[in-house]
């Protein structure tokens, strides 16, 4: 029997990689029955980065609140936000979720005049 485990061996692969807290940088969106509540979240949010992110609740079956960085909220307005969110993401967001949301956006204007 000591034979046996002698002859035991294992392998083990290993990778790592620096993160960020919180772990998402634009748009965070809690369903209704997401392990962690939204006061839980907005307090660990001040914790971690104090007053980058704007809390808002949501009337919605599925999702209860979401948490925008308050960066984007110069570039677009919370309504503008709240329209795509409802529309292109809240379809597929279940209530027990915490859906992590990636928004990049870029501005541009078609002309500018001036004098010289």
């Amino acid at each position: 029997m000591k034979d046996e485990a002698t002859k035991r061996k294992f392998i083990a692969q290993l990778s790592f990689e620096e993160i960020r807290l919180p772990p998402f940088e634009d748009i965070l969106i809690l369903g209704k029955k997401s392990p962690q509540g939204k006061i839980g979240v907005y307090k660990s949010f001040e914790l971690l980065v104090p007053n980058e992110f704007e809390a808002f609740e949501i009337e919605d079956e599925v999702v209860e609140a979401v948490f925008v960085n308050k960066r984007i909220l110069k570039k677009l307005d919370q309504d503008k936000i709240m329209g795509i969110l409802r529309e292109k993401v809240f379809p597929y967001i279940s209530d027990s979720e915490i859906l992590k949301v990636d928004l990049k956006l870029r501005i541009f204007y078609d002309s500018i005049e001036g004098e010289f």
